[in-house]
C-alpha cells in the first residue's frame, strides 16, 4: 500500500473505497469516462513517486490529475505551484474532505466519487485439473538466492538455525552452575565453554574445510604459512574438548594472515617464474569440450544459380565440415568413381546466403584467388541439414576467429512442469533437444550451447540438488563443467542459468527477483522468478512463470503476467520508468502459462491425431489474447509444430487425460499448449531461433518438457582506440521534430526523456509546443527541434553505435507519469541525412499510442571504421522480389519494434511536395486498402488499436467514411465503393510489364509491402505523369519492391467526401510501384521543400463531419472494434515489378547511410559471378528462358523440351550454342529428328 507517515495510517482507519490502490493510469481514466459527470474524482498510487498519491478528477471530459506528495513527517498535500503554500494533512481522508468544498483551487469541486469495484476474493484453486486443490507449502530450506524477507512466510529466527535455543538453554540452567562454580572459586566456565563449542560447531567445520582448500596453495606460494596450516588441520582432527575453542581461535587468526599474504607472494613466485619459463596458458583454455568430428553433407549443385558453362553428368558434391581443423572440403563425384576435391580454410569462406524461398538452398561465396570469388549454390537433403551445416561453419569461424570476445553466443531454454514429482533419471532428450516439433539436426545435436536457462514448476526437488543434477547432465553430453550463475526459487517454482566456464567472466550485474501472484498474490504456488544479467555489454532476462489454471480463467491469467510485468525488479535501476520488456536488449519469457484451447474435447482430439495443429492454433487462448494485445505486447513465439503438451496420461504420452472426478463433479482438462517460450529483443538485433519443440520420452509428468535454442548476436565492452573524442569528433543523436498520439483524455503538458548506455545519463526534453484532438480520448503532441535537446554518446566510433538503443519516455508535466515508452536502434539512424522512425508506445505491458519523428546520428568521419560480426555473415537470399543475390541481410524479424527509415531528404526535395489534390487521392486510395495492408505487414504490427477501423472512428472521421474502409472490418454492412480500390485502368498495363508472380512458401518474418495504385489528380498533366513514372522506374519501384519493408503503422488519413459520392470516378488509374510514404507525389514546375512531418499526422478537412450521436460512445467502439478478428481472406495483392536486367537498383534505403552495408562481397566477386546469380530468380534462368530458349523453341514447334532444358541448366542461347547430342538427350530430347532441328537451328544462329 503506498503512503508513508507514522503511526496513523494515511488512508485513515479503513482504505476509502474511492481509493483504487494501484489502479494505472489508463484504468483510472477509463473509470472516469464510464462516470461521465464533471466533478467525478478517485484517488490512485503515484506511479512516478513511491509512497505518494494521484488524485483524478473528471472536468469538461478531460482527465486533470494532481500529486499528492508526503513529505519528512508523513503530512500529505497537494502538489502546487513554487510559492504557493500547501495545505497539510495527516491522512488522505482529510485531504478529500477539504477539496469536497468549492473555490479551493482544483480545477473543478470533487463532487462525486468513483469507488472501487470490490471483487469478492476468489478460491484460485482449479478444480478443473486439481493442481491447486491444496497449495503446496514452501520449502522447509530457503533458496540460497532468496534470502527471507519481512513478507517470506518462514519459521522462526530460533527454529531456523538453533543458535538462539542454545543460547536461551545456558542463560536457563547452566547460568546458575556457572555461578555456582565462580562462588566456589572456579577460575573457568566449563558450561559457557561448552556452549560456545556447540554454538561454533559449524564455524570450526567451515574453517576446517576452508584451510584444507588453502593448503595445496600455501605449500606452492608459501612454505611458512603450510606448515601452520597443515599442523592446525592434523590438531582439529586429534584435538577436541576443551581446547576445541582455542583451536578455533587459533585457525581463524592463521586464516586471517593467509588470506591477506597468499597473493602478494604468489605474485611474486609468478614473477620469478615468469623470468625463467615461458607463460603457461591460461586455465580456461585447458577445458576442452568434445571434440566435434569431421561431418559430411550430401548435396546437389543448383544448375539454375551455377556458373552457366557445361555441366557434366554428376551434378553431386559432398561438403566436409572439419571445425577443429578449420577447413571446409567440397568434393566432387566426376566418372569412374573418381572425385575431384579442393580444400577452402574458414578465412576463404566468404560468405553463406540462404535462400528464403527454398528452404534447402544454400549459397556459398568461397575466394578463389586475391579479390576474385566464386559463389556456388546447392541444393541441401533438407532445410535442417542446412540449417546444421550453417550452425557448423559459424561454429568453425567463431572458434578460429581471431576477436578476443565472441559476436555470437547460443543459449538454449527449456521449461518443464514436473508434476510434484522426483526428477526423471534421465532428461538427456530435454537438454539435446530430441523429439517432436522443430529439431536440430544430429550432426549438431551435441554442440554445447553457450548459456544453459532451466525454468520448472512444481518442482518438489531442493535447489541444490536440482541443479547438480543439471550440471551432471551437461557433463555427460559435453564433457565441460558448467558453471550455475543465478538460482532463484519462488516455492516449487525454480530457474536456474548455467554457462560455459570460458564465459564466467563475460557476466556481469546478475540480479534476481520473484513476484507471487497466488491466493490473494499471497500465495508463492503461483507466480513468476526471474534472473538477469549483462553478457559483456548485452542485457539478458529470463522470467520463469507458473500461472493461475482452469481453463475459463483466462482474465486471472491476464492479470497475472501485467503484475509479472510491473512487479519484478530486474534490469538496471535507472529504467524504472519501463517494464522490464524494455529493459533487456533480448527477454525471454518461459513457463506454464497455463492458456488452453477453447474447443470440444472431441475436436481437438481428432485434430490432434491427423497432426493439424493450425485449427487448434486459432482457438489457442494465449493467441487469441496475444492478437488482442492484451499480453505479451510484440513478443515472438517460434511456430508450433508439436502437439499439446498437457494433460498426458503419466507414464506414457501416447493418451491424454481430460476427465478427472472431483469433490465438485466431473471436470474436463481439454489438451492444451500450456508450457511455451517467447521472447522479446530490440530492434535491429540478431536473434534466429533454431529449434522449438518438446520431448516424447519424459513421462514422469502430465506435463511435456519444453524446449529452444537461440542464436544471439552480443556486442563486446567497446573500449575506443582513439580515446575519447574531442570537440571536432565528437559524434551528435540531433532531432529534427517528434510528434506524438498518446491515449489519454488528459490535456496536460508532455516532455521525453531519453535513456540509453551511450549516455551519461538520461536527458529530458522540454515541453510539447503543439497540441490537438480531434478525439476525447486520443491527443496529438508534437515537439519541433528547439525543444528537442541534441544528445551527446561516451563514444564516437559507429562501431559502437551502431549496436546502441535509445529508449524513450512520453511524460506528463502535472504528475511526471509515463503515458508510453519506446525503443529505437541508432543503426538506421547513422548518416548525414536525417532519418523517420515510427514504432509504438506502451506502457505497463498495453499499446497507448504511437510515436513518430526525424533524427539523425552524425558520426564524424574520423570514427567510421567498422568490422563485419560473425552473424552478418550469413545473409537471406530474397529470391522472390528481384532483389541482387547476396545482398540482402536478415531485416528485422517479428515483435521487434519497427524503426523505419526514410528516403533520402534530396529526394524528397526533388519529388516535390504534396499537391492538395494528390493528397486527397492518397487519402482515397489509402483508406481504400487498410486490409491489405493488414494482410501484408507483420501480424504483430498490423493487429493493433491504431490501424484496425476503430483507429478512423477515434480519429473523427464520420462513420460512412470507417464504413466505406472496407464493408468486412466494421460491424455494420453499408453500401459504398471506393473508386480508389477499383482495378487499374486497361491502359496501365502497357506501360509495365507484369512480373512472374513467386512461388514458394511465403516468407517467415518478413512483411512485404503491397503494390500502390494511385489514383492521378484532374490536375495532374501527361507531362507531370511521364516524369512521375520515370522517378518510380528508378526509385520507388526499386525502393518499394526490394526492401521489403511493413507498411507505415500509423494510420491513413480519412477518405474525403468526394470518394464516398457515387458516380464520381477520377479520369484513370495506374498501378506504381512506389512506397507508401512517397506514393502521392506530384512533380512541380518548380523545386518545392520536403512536406512537413505535422502535415501527414493532420486529420478532418476535407469528408469530416460530426460522429452519429446516436452510436455507441466512442470507448465502447474502440473496444469493440480493437478486440474483433480481422475475418475474411485479404484482398490479393499485386506483385512488386522487379528491376529491369541491366537497370541500376536506384537509390535505395542503403544508399542514404554513411556506414558499411552488412554484406561484406567486394564489387570483385561482383565481376566473378554470373550476371544471373547477381539478379535473382526473377531476372535470371526464368525470366531468361521465357524470353528466349523459350520463345526459341516455341517458334521451332518443339517448346515441350523447355522443362528439360532448362533443368540441365540450358537456359541461354548463347550458351546453347555449345550444347551436344548427348546433351540434348539429358535433356529429354531422343527424337532425331528433333534433334538435329535443333542443332541446325543453332548453327544458323551462330552464322548469323
Amino acid at each position: 500500500m503506498a503512503g508513508g507517515g507514522c503511526g496513523l495510517s494515511p488512508l485513515g482507519p479503513a482504505p476509502p473505497m474511492w481509493y483504487h490502490r494501484d489502479l494505472s493510469r489508463a484504468a483510472a481514466e477509463e473509470l472516469l469516462a464510464r462516470a461521465g459527470r464533471d466533478g467525478s474524482f478517485l484517488v490512485r498510487d503515484s506511479e512516478s513517486v513511491n509512497g505518494a498519491y494521484a488524485l483524478c478528477v473528471l472536468f469538461q471530459k478531460h482527465v486533470h490529475t494532481y500529486r499528492v506528495l508526503p513529505d519528512d513527517e508523513g503530512f500529505l498535500a497537494v502538489q502546487t505551484s513554487q510559492g504557493v503554500q500547501p495545505k497539510r494533512f495527516k491522512t488522505l481522508p482529510e485531504l478529500v474532505s477539504l477539496y469536497l468544498q468549492p473555490s479551493q483551487g482544483l480545477v473543478t469541486t470533487l463532487l462525486y466519487p468513483v469507488d472501487r469495484e470490490e471483487t469478492v476474493l476468489s478460491d484460485d484453486r482449479d478444480y478443473s485439473d486439481g493442481e491447486d486443490e491444496k497449495p503446496p507449502l514452501p520449502p522447509r530450506s530457503a533458496s540460497t538466492s532468496t534470502p527471507p524477507g519481512p513478507d517470506t512466510p518462514t519459521e522462526s529466527t530460533p527454529a531456523a538455525n538453533g543458535l538462539s535455543t542454545i543460547s536461551h538453554e545456558y542463560l536457563k540452567g547452566s547460568y546458575a552452575l556457572d555461578l555456582e562454580a565462580v562462588k566456589q572459586g572456579a577460575c573457568s566456565l566449563p558450561h559457557l565453554n561448552k556452549t560456545l563449542v556447540a554454538s561454533c560447531k559449524r564455524l570450526n567445520g567451515e574453517v576446517d574445510k576452508v584451510l584444507t582448500g588453502l593448503e595445496i596453495l600455501s605449500k606452492v606460494f608459501d612454505q611458512q604459512s603450510a606448515f601452520m596450516v597443515s599442523k592446525m588441520i592434523q590438531q582439529s582432527v586429534n584435538q577436541g574438548g576443551d581446547q576445541e575453542l582455542e583451536n578455533l581461535v587459533t585457525k581463524l587468526a592463521i586464516l586471517k594472515d593467509l588470506l591477506s599474504s597468499i597473493e602478494k607472494k604468489a605474485l611474486k613466485a609468478l614473477q620469478d617464474m615468469s623470468l625463467t619459463s615461458p607463460c603457461s596458458p591460461p586455465l580456461h583454455s585447458m577445458r576442452h569440450s568434445k571434440a566435434i568430428p569431421v561431418q559430411a553433407f550430401e548435396v546437389k549443385l543448383d544448375v539454375y544459380l551455377a556458373e552457366l558453362t557445361k555441366i557434366g553428368k554428376s551434378q553431386k558434391y559432398t561438403l566436409s565440415v572439419d571445425v577443429e581443423g578449420g577447413r571446409l572440403v567440397v568434393m566432387k563425384k566426376v566418372k569412374d568413381n573418381q572425385e575431384d576435391w579442393i580444400t577452402y580454410t574458414h578465412d576463404k569462406i566468404r560468405q553463406l546466403i540462404k535462400s528464403q524461398r527454398v528452404q534447402n538452398k544454400l549459397g556459398i561465396v568461397l575466394e578463389k584467388e586475391k579479390d576474385k570469388s566464386q559463389r556456388k549454390d546447392f541444393i541441401f537433403a533438407s532445410a535442417k541439414k542446412r540449417e546444421a551445416f550453417c550452425q557448423l561453419l559459424q561454429l568453425m569461424k567463431n572458434k578460429h576467429s581471431n576477436q578476443d570476445e565472441p559476436d555470437m553466443i547460443s543459449i538454449f531454454i527449456g521449461t518443464f512442469n514436473m508434476g510434484s514429482v522426483p526428477s526423471p533419471k534421465s532428461v538427456a532428450s530435454w537438454v539435446l533437444c530430441r523429439g517432436l516439433g522443430k529439431t536440430l539436426d544430429e550432426m549438431t545435436v551435441a554442440i554445447p550451447h553457450d548459456l544453459y536457462v532451466f525454468g520448472s514448476q512444481e518442482n518438489s526437488v531442493c535447489d541444490r540438488e536440482w541443479v547438480e543434477s543439471l550440471r551432471a547432465m551437461l557433463k555427460d553430453q559435453t564433457e565441460l563443467d558448467y558453471k550455475p550463475i543465478a538460482v532463484q526459487t519462488l516455492w516449487n517454482i525454480k530457474i536456474a542459468v548455467l554457462v560455459k566456464p570460458e564465459h564466467e567472466n563475460r557476466i556481469s550485474h546478475v540480479g534476481m527477483s520473484s513476484v507471487k501472484t497466488g491466493i490473494a498474490n499471497t500465495l508463492g504456488n503461483k507466480g513468476a522468478v526471474g534472473v538477469s544479467f549483462m553478457f559483456n555489454g548485452t542485457s539478458f532476462g529470463f522470467v520463469n512463470c507458473h500461472l493461475t489454471s482452469g481453463n475459463e480463467k483466462i482474465a486471472r491469467r491476464n492479470q497475472n503476467y501485467l503484475d509479472i510485468l510491473r512487479l519484478l525488479s530486474l534490469g538496471d535501476k535507472q529504467l524504472s520508468s519501463f517494464d522490464i520488456s524494455l529493459r533487456f536488449t533480448h527477454l525471454f519469457w518461459l513457463g506454464d502459462l497455463n492458456y488452453r484451447l477453447d474447443m470440444d474435447i472431441q475436436e481437438i482430439l481428432n485434430y490432434i491425431n491427423r497432426k493439424e495443429f493450425d485449427p487448434l492454433l486459432k482457438v489457442d487462448q494465449l493467441n487469441l489474447e496475444k492478437d488482442k494485445n492484451k499480453v505479451f505486447f510484440r513478443f515472438v513465439e517460434e511456430e508450433i509444430s508439436f502437439p499439446p503438451t498437457y494433460r498426458y496420461e503419466r507414464g506414457s504420452r501416447d493418451t491424454y487425460v481430460w476427465q478427472k472426478q472431483k469433490a465438485t463433479g466431473m471436470r474436463t482438462n481439454v489438451p492444451s499448449w500450456c508450457d511455451r517460450i517467447l521472447w522479446k529483443s530490440y530492434p535491429e538485433t540478431h536473434i534466429v531461433c533454431n529449434s522449438y519443440g518438446c520431448t516424447d520420452d519424459v513421462v514422469t509428468s502430465d506435463h511435456s518438457p519444453v524446449f529452444a535454442t537461440f542464436e544471439v548476436g552480443v556486442t563486446s565492452q567497446f573500449v575506443s582506440k582513439k580515446g575519447l573524442p574531442k570537440s571536432s569528433e565528437q559524434a551528435y543523436i540531433e532531432f529534427e521534430s517528434i510528434e506524438a498520439i498518446v491515449k489519454t483524455a488528459s490535456r496536460t503538458k508532455f516532455f521525453i526523456e531519453f535513456y540509453s548506455t551511450c549516455l551519461e545519463e538520461f536527458k529530458k526534453s522540454y515541453e510539447n509546443d503543439t497540441q490537438s484532438s480531434d478525439n476525447i480520448n486520443f491527443l496529438r503532441v508534437g515537439w519541433s527541434n528547439k525543444q528537442l535537446t541534441t544528445l551527446k554518446p561516451l563514444l564516437s566510433e559507429i562501431e559502437y553505435l551502431q549496436d546502441q538503443h535509445l529508449l524513450l519516455t512520453v511524460k506528463s508535466l502535472d504528475g511526471y507519469e509515463s503515458y508510453g515508452e519506446c525503443v529505437l536502434a541508432l543503426k538506421s539512424m547513422i548518416g548525414s541525412t536525417a532519418q523517420q522512425f515510427e514504432t509504438c508506445l506502451s506502457h505497463r505491458g498495453e499499446e497507448t499510442g504511437k510515436i513518430r519523428g526525424s533524427m539523425r546520428v552524425r558520426v564524424p568521419s574520423e570514427r567510421m571504421g567498422t568490422r563485419e560480426r560473425l552473424y552478418e555473415w550469413i545473409s537471406v537470399d530474397k529470391d522472390e522480389t528481384g532483389a541482387p543475390k547476396g545482398k540482402s541481410t536478415m531485416g528485422p524479424r517479428a515483435g521487434h519494434e519497427y524503426v523505419k527509415t526514410s528516403v533520402v531528404r534530396k529526394q524528397l526535395g526533388e519529388l516535390g511536395k504534396v499537391s492538395e489534390e494528390g493528397e486527397r487521392s492518397n487519402k482515397d486510395e489509402t483508406a481504400a486498402r487498410p486490409k491489405q495492408e493488414a494482410a501484408n505487414s507483420d501480424s504483430s504490427i498490423s493487429k493493433n488499436s491504431y490501424n484496425n477501423p476503430a483507429y478512423y472512428i477515434l480519429e473523427g472521421v464520420p462513420n460512412q467514411s470507417a464504413a466505406a474502409i472496407s464493408a468486412e472490418l466494421l460491424p455494420s454492412p453499408t453500401s459504398a465503393n471506393p473508386q480508389a480500390a477499383k482495378a487499374p485502368h486497361p491502359t496501365a498495363s502497357a506501360r509495365t510489364k507484369p512480373p512472374c508472380p513467386s512461388s514458394g512458401p511465403p516468407p517467415q518474418r518478413r512483411p512485404m509491402t503491397g503494390l500502390s495504385v494511385r489514383t492521378i489528380s484532374e490536375e495532374g498533366s501527361p507531362e507531370d505523369d511521364s516524369a512521375a513514372a520515370a522517378q518510380a522506374g528508378s526509385v520507388g519501384a526499386t525502393v518499394g519492391s526490394t526492401l521489403n519493408r511493413p507498411p507505415p503503422d500509423f494510420p491513413p488519413p480519412p477518405l474525403p467526401k468526394a470518394a464516398l459520392e457515387p458516380g464520381s470516378e477520377p479520369p484513370m488509374t495506374k498501378p506504381r510501384t512506389l512506397h507508401p510514404d512517397l506514393a502521392e507525389v506530384r512533380i512541380p514546375s518548380a523545386p518545392a521543400a520536403p512536406p512537413v512531418l505535422g502535415e501527414v499526422f493532420r486529420r478532418g478537412g476535407a469528408g469530416g463531419g460530426a460522429l452519429d450521436d446516436q452510436s455507441c460512445s466512442v470507448l465502447q467502439m474502440a473496444k469493440t472494434l480493437s478486440e474483433s478478428e480481422f475475418s475474411g481472406p485479404p484482398p490479393p495483392r499485386a506483385p512488386s515489378a522487379p528491376p529491369l536486367r541491366g537497370q541500376p537498383l536506384g537509390l535505395g534505403l542503403d544508399a542514404c547511410r554513411t556506414f558499411p552495408p552488412r554484406n561484406p562481397i567486394t564489387e570483385s566477386i561482383a565481376e566473378d559471378m554470373p550476371e544471373e546469380a547477381l539478379w535473382g530468380s526473377s531476372s535470371s534462368s526464368l525470366s531468361v528462358g521465357e524470353s528466349s530458349v523459350g520463345e526459341w523453341l516455341q517458334r521451332l514447334g518443339l517448346e515441350r523440351y523447355e522443362q528439360g532444358l532448362l533443368h540441365n541448366g540450358w537456359d541461354d542461347l548463347e550458351f546453347l550454342s555449345d550444347i551436344t547430342e548427348e546433351d540434348l538427350e539429358e535433356a529429354g530430347v531422343m527424337d532425331p529428328a528433333h534433334k538435329l532441328i535443333l542443332l541446325e537451328s543453332l548453327r544458323q544462329q551462330q552464322q548469323k
